[in-house]
């Protein structure tokens, strides 16, 4: 192992400029990876809300919606199949304007605290307590947004220039509640009402106004047919089920993810083509050297080896250095944002193991022409090589 370490060095600059190409590569693999990476939870934790349940919103689109009377529960309700609606309102968390953000942006949430009974999918808390009826004037806060808002259960935060007092901090979900508050249903419609044009305001009051509603399914009930059933039976509603979901979000975030890998993947394309250049060139100056081993009985598996064991080695150095910078990148940029309660980036086990794994395999599967190419050098040619 000395041996092959010492002849990696041989030629200290070129095999830096090696290690350098391959470094490039596993840095830009783990950067665009933690990215996918949150990207992919995001969408799975979506996956998972919308699986069991049908949205109704007032627009065609998931998210955008236009606001709704209140009223329509009872529309809802009397469609076969729902088993409770819930009335959801949202709003962003700042009236100014969110700076361009990784994800849902920054928002207040609310939804009936009376049909939590039915919710699937849950949510804990790592100080403090969830919200209960009456629990006007008091909000629970996402992890991501501690920071940004100062948040410590028993303490008040200002909120579109209205105090509200904490008593919980959710648990970490790495979905979209991390970024988010959570109140009363009617704390929240005062804040939505807020935000419409004047002359909406004029001719509704808070109470009457939502975004939409959580509609929960009967047991044995498919969520995506009842959303087919409200669309003709209610008017004046879009209802999506969890299909529209993955049709919307997931499908185009899997694009997304395929882009962010392939620009990686190119990045280490160059590193792998480096590694052969670098060993090929090694071996042409080595073959004396490799003309006495075979000479002395060195058998064909033992220089392969040898060869395979430095250019993956090569990789190896490569892919810790590439992973370092990618990791301090992320911390350091994650850091920067952490008080926007904006992180792009996560960082998991996955990713850094298989970022450093396929540096390796990189460097041998890069290694294997050259390592042929000794192999096959004729003893008498290479002892005649000065």
């Amino acid at each position: 192992m000395f041996e092959i370490i010492r002849n990696m060095f041989r030629r200290k600059t070129r095999t830096m400029l090696t290690v350098g190409g391959i470094a490039i590569g596993i840095f830009a693999f783990t950067v665009m990876g933690s990215m996918a990476e949150k990207i992919s939870l995001l969408v799975s934790g979506g996956t998972r809300y919308y699986s069991d349940k049908v949205m109704i919103s007032g627009g065609n689109s998931l998210y955008i919606s236009e606001p709704l009377n209140i009223e329509k529960v009872k529309d809802l309700e009397k469609v076969n199949g729902v088993a409770a609606v819930s009335s959801t309102v949202y709003a962003t968390l700042s009236d100014s304007g969110e700076s361009i953000s990784f994800g849902p942006p920054a928002a207040v949430v609310a939804s009936d605290i009376k049909n939590e009974k039915y919710e699937t999918f849950i949510i804990t808390y790592q100080a403090g307590r969830g919200l209960r009826e009456g629990d006007s004037g008091k909000i629970t806060v996402g992890s991501d947004l501690v920071k940004k808002l100062n948040a410590k259960v028993g303490n008040t935060v200002k909120i579109r220039a209205k105090n509200y007092e904490v008593v919980g901090i959710m648990n970490k979900t790495l979905t979209a509640p991390d970024n988010e508050v959570f109140m009363t249903t009617a704390d929240a419609q005062e804040i939505l009402h807020n935000t419409l044009p004047e002359i909406v305001q004029a001719n509704t009051t808070s109470s009457q106004i939502v975004n939409g509603f959580t509609v929960y399914v009967k047991p044995g009930v498919n969520p995506d047919e009842l959303a087919n059933k409200i669309n003709k039976e209610v008017k004046g509603v879009k209802a999506t089920g969890p299909k529209a979901f993955q049709d919307q979000i997931a499908s185009a975030t899997s694009v997304l993810n395929a882009i962010l890998f392939g620009i990686a993947a190119i990045s280490l394309l160059v590193g792998g083509l480096s590694i052969i250049n670098t060993m090929t060139m090694s071996i042409s100056e080595r073959i004396r050297e490799i003309g006495i081993k075979k000479a002395v009985g060195a058998k064909t598996r033992n220089i392969m080896f040898e060869y395979l064991t430095e250019a993956g080695l090569i990789g190896l150095l490569g892919g810790l250095i590439g992973w370092t910078l990618g990791a301090v990148t992320i911390i350091i940029v994650n850091r920067a944002m952490e008080n926007s309660g904006n992180q792009i980036f996560l960082l998991t086990w996955r990713i850094s193991i298989f970022a450093i794994a396929f540096a390796v395999i990189l460097g041998v599967i890069a290694g294997i022409y050259p390592a042929y190419y000794a192999v096959k050098i004729n003893i008498v040619k290479a002892l005649r090589e000065e």
